[in-house]
């Protein structure tokens, strides 16, 4: 069982090095970073205590100093960001402030926790199979996933680097538009989004109230926005692509870590334990035609969305679950999850997860994946259809 815990593991400051588009602003960087003479903790102690301390900052905090913002400490993360709970067995578990009896996501789970806090104004995450967009949605804040290899990854403890992306979250639009141009060294471009998409074949992951949201949600966005097109984006099953991500990314992890866990036989809590101890048994012919699936299912998303398209859907099948909960129920949560954040995750394209008001109380998130590169397109959207969104968002039945 996990105690509950603050957001930050340290508060190791770093002053800002130069003045630029974000002056004045706080931030905090989830505990994977390199940040100079800090050893991160990826999560687990037997980590930190194997490990020397950084020579010098990730590339990211560099570009982030020298546009003016202030690193302020970091944050919790699940252990080697290998779960979307943002439960630690070692460090606890940070506050979800929307839902404090309530998981807040993981595994930048920390950084999430900051944010909604309002404890700084934005803050970097990593996201792999949806550490980013699921905590955002958890704590209703703005979370982003760019396009894969868009952001700088220089600094950074791997996971699975052919799908590891630095994300960030903040409580507004135009903050994560603003980090979005200094980290991704872009201009704004003018949005040409003329299709928005939703997946049929989602909606049956959705909780039967979450659904039923959706749906009246499908409604207000035809009024206020544009006009939605009901396509299936999976016709073998989003279960087959959530297998493939789940074996590319256990073969990965095992490459990276397997011979640290070999030698050191670190303690890990449960399910990340044995997670891990799946990770070992992938065959490299199960790979193999991993590799092929996730290229199929790469041409068919780029090529669907192009440039001008946009896939809408919540980014959780539900609100957050309760702290400390175990059983099927969960584990069907997580999977149901991962069938949802797989498709930007295979497809290497970015999207953007927006507060959508609250079910119960509990905040939960809808999403945007736009086409390959369309990051700053995407975020200048969602920033130019803020007032629509409030619409959308504040509705009675939201």
């Amino acid at each position: 069982m996990s105690e509950s815990c603050t957001a930050f593991i340290s508060k190791k400051r770093t002053n800002k090095i130069a003045d630029g588009l974000l002056s004045g602003l706080s931030f905090a960087v989830k505990d994977v970073f390199d940040v100079k003479d800090h050893v991160a903790t990826a999560g687990n102690p037997d980590w930190q205590l194997t490990h020397e301390p950084a020579a010098g900052h990730a590339e990211v905090i560099k570009q982030l100093l020298k546009a003016g913002a202030e690193l302020v400490g970091q944050t919790h993360t699940d252990e080697l960001m290998y779960s979307l709970n943002g439960e630690n067995y070692h460090y606890g578990t940070p506050l979800n402030p929307k839902a404090p009896d309530r998981i807040p996501g993981g595994s930048s789970s920390g950084s999430a926790s900051a944010v909604a806090d309002g404890l700084v104004d934005f803050a970097l995450g990593t996201d792999t199979g949806g550490s980013v967009r699921i905590p955002s949605s958890y704590c209703g804040i703005y979370g982003f996933r760019p396009t894969h290899g868009a952001v700088s990854v220089k600094g950074l403890i791997p996971l699975a680097k052919s799908f590891d992306t630095v994300g960030w979250m903040a409580n507004d639009p135009k903050m994560l538009l603003d980090v979005g141009l200094t980290l991704l060294n872009e201009s704004i471009k003018t949005p040409e989004f003329s299709r928005i998409l939703v997946a049929e074949d989602v909606l049956p992951l959705l909780g039967k109230e979450c659904k039923q949201l959706f749906l009246q949600l499908m409604e207000l966005v035809e009024n206020q926005i544009r006009v939605v097109e009901k396509i299936t984006l999976a016709p073998d099953g989003l279960e087959d692509w959530m297998n493939t991500f789940r074996t590319l990314q256990g073969y990965e992890i095992w490459e990276d870590h397997g011979e640290w866990i070999e030698q050191v036989k670190p303690a890990f809590g449960p399910g990340i334990k044995e997670r891990f101890e799946w990770t070992k048994t992938i065959a490299v012919e199960e790979r193999e035609v991993a590799l092929v699936k996730r290229e199929d299912v790469k041409s068919k998303v780029r090529d669907l969305l192009g440039d001008h398209s946009l896939l809408m859907m919540l980014t959780t099948p539900d609100i957050a679950p309760m702290k400390n909960s175990i059983g099927g129920e969960l584990d069907q949560h997580r999977k149901n999850a991962l069938k949802m954040t797989c498709i930007a995750g295979l497809a290497g394209v970015p999207q953007i997860t927006i507060p959508l008001g609250e079910k119960d109380g509990i905040p939960l998130g809808l999403s945007f994946i736009a086409g390959a590169n369309q990051d700053i397109s995407l975020l200048e959207w969602v920033n130019q259809k803020r007032p629509y969104m409030k619409k959308v968002t504040n509705a009675e039945h939201v």
